[in-house]
Order: structure tokens, then sequence, then C-alpha cells
């Protein structure tokens, strides 16, 4: 009989789980960037074999938060563990293990649904450093499975989506087969917006920085033009010109590269319009996290 089922993809910041994430559903879905703490709430992407179905379930980094926002983030995270059949702790195998690591690994000492560690990353790890890594990692709790991969070059990728079906409960399919993700348009659109900003932008920004759809208007016929709205909120007047740029020079590559995605992901023409606005402290804001989508503690 076919399974089906929830699968967490848990880990700390810049583990590469939104990496992974689009990997293993074949579309990209989550933002990437190699900035910590890029996902901020929690993303649903399908994906459909021949032995089921598996309802991959990205999460923020757990991390010790410093702003409502971040409360909210790893909340969400955390809130997965208890919703889910399965459990993928995905740890960077380039990195040594410390506290963070320990602090996760200590939350999912209580789950019992089965806990698949996932070594991502050994693209960048020499093959002799991986075992010694894995006895290491053994000691945090006893896996169902360890499994290393490259969510990068696809290595591993396999034996890891054959392992994660042998855990899920059998049953029909929760999701009908043309589904991808549960992201509402809006959301992807500021997502991609946002990605373009980590990408172009300074390294003091993405912390500081979100983006909100304002309209969002579609086609009205096949082939028309889609219009979308946005405004990317910085806390300080600083921080403003970082994103507009010489002569606007910054916002316009920001839009272009960020339009180039959209038509691509929708298939169709887009008309973008992005203006930046100064929000001081709106990470605590609960008014400015609930129109970004940002749950509230349950």
């Amino acid at each position: 009989m076919a399974r089906s089922g929830y699968i967490a993809i848990v880990g700390r910041p810049n583990a590469g789980k939104s990496t992974l994430l689009n990997r293993l559903v074949g579309e990209k879905i989550a933002i990437v960037s190699d900035k910590p703490q890029t996902t901020r709430t929690r993303i649903v992407g399908v994906r459909n074999y021949p032995g089921g179905q598996a309802v991959f379930v990205d999460t923020p980094g757990i991390h010790r938060p410093l702003h409502r926002m971040n409360v909210r983030m790893v909340d969400a995270a955390v809130d997965s563990l208890r919703e889910v059949d399965v459990v993928m702790l995905v740890h960077d195998a380039s990195t040594r293990p410390g506290r963070g690591d320990e602090y996760v690994s200590k939350l999912v000492k209580g789950v019992s649904a089965p806990v698949v560690l996932v070594l991502n990353k050994i693209d960048l790890v020499a093959k002799a450093r991986l075992l010694p890594l894995i006895d290491q990692l053994r000691a945090w709790r006893d896996f169902d499975a360890i499994v290393p991969v490259s969510a990068a070059t696809g290595d591993g990728i396999d034996a890891l989506e054959r392992e994660l079906l042998t855990h899920l409960p059998e049953g029909a399919p929760l999701y009908p087969d043309d589904y991808l993700t549960d992201q509402p348009e809006r959301v992807l659109v500021s997502e991609i917006v946002r990605e373009k900003v980590l990408a172009n932008t300074r390294d003091e920004l993405p912390f500081s920085t979100a983006v909100a759809v304002d309209q969002f208007e579609e086609p009205e016929r096949e082939g028309g033009l889609l219009r979308v709205f946005c405004t990317i909120y910085v806390e300080g007047e600083s921080q403003k010109p970082i994103v507009i740029g010489r002569a606007g020079s910054m916002i316009k590559r920001i839009g272009t590269e960020a339009r180039q995605d959209i038509a691509r992901f929708f298939n169709c023409k887009v008309y973008l319009d992005l203006r930046v606005k100064v929000k001081p402290d709106w990470r605590d804001d609960e008014r400015v996290l609930d129109a970004l989508g940002l749950p509230r503690r349950r």
C-alpha cells in the first residue's frame, strides 16, 4: 500500500534546509541565501513518488530569539515537531557541532516520531571527516537513520527519499497530484523580492528587512500582465539609501532580478513596483508581523 505523511525539516539557521526542500520537491518554493535566518515562516512542499506522497514542512532555523519576530519563527519550528510523522534534523556537516546544535538536538529528544539525521553539505567536507562526525552526533540520540547528502549537488538525495518513505504511515495521498505548495502567491512574490534584497545588499540588512505585497493584480487574460506593488521595509534611515543605491541603481537591480524570477514562476509578463519605507522596530511590531504572515504563538 502507498504511504503518505508530513515530514518536518528542522535544524540550526544556515544548515541548508530551504535548499534541501527545493531539491526534494523539484521546484524552487523557498528562497535561498547564505545569510542565516532566511526562512521566517513554515513552508509546505509536496512531492509525489511511485510509492507514496511526502509533504515536506520547511521551518525557520532554531535559534535564540532576540525579537518578537524571532520568537514567532522559533515557535513555528518547534510546533512542527508535534504535528508530523517524521522529523528530518538537518546538520551542516561542514561546521563543528556547537551549543546551538545541542539545543536543537534536545528539542527532538522528546519527539515520538521517527527522527532522521541529515548531514548536509557533504560536498564541502573531506570523506575522512564524515565518520568521526557521525560518531559524535550519535551521542545526541538514537536516530532512526543517518543520511549524508548535498542539497546543492543532489548527492545522497535518492537514498534520503527512500529512507523517508519507509518511515511514513500507510495511507492515501493527502494532497492532489498537482499540488506543490501552501504558499499564497503574494507570499511567493514577497519572498522572491526579499531573496534579491539579501543577495544584493550588505550583511547588516538581512535581519532588518522585510517585504510586503501591497497590491497583486492578476492578468485579466492569458498572456496578460501580472502587476505587483511591494514595499521593502527597513528599520533605519541609514539603511534606505543602501536598498535604493546611487541614482536608484540598487533598487533597479533588485527589481530586475525579482521580476525575472516572478515571470519564470508564474509564466507570464510582470510589472513590478518597489518602494522602500522606514519602519523603526518593525521586528517587534505585532501588526507588521501579522501583515507579513508570521504566525502568533498558539
